[in-house]
């Protein structure tokens, strides 16, 4: 590893040159963020801000850190996620002068090691992908919450952890659920999701979709798009699920839907989505095809019970990158993707850059929200707040624009319809 009077913790610094170039890459696919920074470069709204971040080190994560520092702010980065890092883009930040500290491939300790380095500067906004960082904070470092203006949340899995604090009263700062905004999770988590995971899936096996029964645990929105997504690649597709509502919509969108004690039988392909831990379990594996694939693009590792594959394993070889051969005592073989994580971003690059350019400008904006917010002297409740409708039509109205797609208008009389309540038929 590289180090530098304590500013980061890096695999190889060496690297900078070629994140250099997929980050410019990233920009000229993210024109919404990039936008918001040159409109924000010359006032720099930030300027006197820490923003502590732990999300996603990849080149769309970098646009958005660059960013962030265009408009004054100091940033201090570590990643989400052991498998998801991209060295390249470390090193590029790194050679820029950006604190960062994650590296593809770190153990749980070094993965919290980094969080506590990313905390040292006593940041006054934060910035997550799961809650860990503001867990952290709130857990070990109460000496911080005072410093705290508020944060943001990236993700579902993180937005249901901190909702979950709120309710119980241990929510100390203001968080903005990013993750729950109508240009985030019905793009980011649809489109991307199904992308990028069937991206990550192919490139750990070389499979062909056509034909296989893929199963997909979860129909939120992260399950959904990969479900439409595997189906468009000529998959058979089979959704479990554990709420009625969820089942009935895979239903009539024209999957089949049945138990998870029903699919491992017939199953090819097994992907989960659903942010809870023990989706597959021994009793399915147990029953699995030879050959069955088995990942997940959940944001933790815990929806496969790797502990029960472990106990029912003979032996197990990687057999190509990213892809463990599991022979189970049955003599079946199971092949296990990215080590249980997000298949997505550790056997691929994560989401596409256009997709996450609507979630970082939500999460730029967020920010400035709070930033500004605190320079009026307006303090909000320690609770979790979405976004306004008002940014996510601005937001994608640009997105549109750059597009090159224009929409209509309402006229005056068709808006004094909306609210009036007299007319009828």
């Amino acid at each position: 590893m590289d180090e530098k009077k304590g500013h980061y913790k890096i695999k190889d610094l060496s690297l900078a040159k070629a994140g250099k170039m997929r980050i410019e890459w990233a920009e000229s696919r993210m024109p919404v963020l990039m936008a918001l920074r040159e409109k924000y470069r010359k006032t720099k709204p930030l300027k006197g801000f820490k923003i502590a971040g732990c999300l996603h080190v990849t080149k769309e994560t970098a646009v958005l850190v660059k960013t962030f520092v265009e408009v004054g702010a100091e940033v201090s980065w570590s990643g989400c996620n052991p498998l998801s890092t991209q060295d390249d883009v470390t090193a590029a930040l790194a050679a820029d002068g950006v604190s960062i500290f994650a590296w593809h491939g770190m153990n749980v300790d070094e993965f919290y090691w980094c969080i506590e380095e990313t905390l040292k500067f006593k940041p006054n906004l934060t910035l997550d992908d799961g809650a860990d960082l503001i867990f952290t904070v709130h857990n070990k470092h109460q000496e911080l919450i005072p410093h705290v203006i508020g944060g943001t949340e990236e993700t579902t899995t993180g937005v249901h952890r901190l909702r979950a604090m709120a309710k119980d009263g241990a929510l100390k700062y203001p968080v903005i659920a990013v993750n729950d905004a109508e240009t985030k999770w019905d793009f980011d988590n649809v489109y991307g999701t199904g992308q990028s995971t069937l991206d990550g899936v192919l490139r750990a096996t070389s499979v062909l979709l056509a034909g296989k029964n893929v199963v997909v645990a979860g129909f939120g929105h992260c399950g959904k798009g990969v479900a439409i997504r595997a189906k468009g690649l000529g998959a058979n597709v089979i959704v479990t699920e554990v709420k009625s509502t969820a089942a009935l919509k895979a239903t009539l969108e024209g999957f089949r839907v049945m138990k998870m004690d029903e699919a491992a039988k017939i199953g090819d392909i097994f992907i989960t989505a659903t942010g809870v831990k023990d989706v597959i379990v021994d009793r399915h594996l147990k029953v699995m095809k030879d050959g069955a694939i088995v990942c997940n693009t959940g944001h933790y590792d815990c929806e496969i019970n790797l502990t029960h594959l472990d106990k029912l394993k003979k032996s197990v070889r990687e057999v190509r990158a990213n892809n463990e051969e599991y022979v189970l005592k049955n003599g079946r073989r199971i092949y296990v993707l990215a080590k249980g994580r997000l298949v997505n971003l550790a056997a691929a690059e994560g989401h596409p850059s256009e997709v996450m350019d609507m979630s970082f400008a939500n999460q730029f904006m967020s920010q400035l929200r709070l930033a500004e917010l605190y320079k009026k002297g307006k303090k909000l409740e320690n609770k979790v707040y979405d976004i306004s409708p008002e940014q996510d039509q601005e937001i994608a109205g640009v997105k549109l624009a750059t597009m090159g797609y224009k929409i209509d208008k309402l006229t005056p009389e068709q808006v004094k319809y909306q609210s009036d309540y007299s007319a009828g038929t």
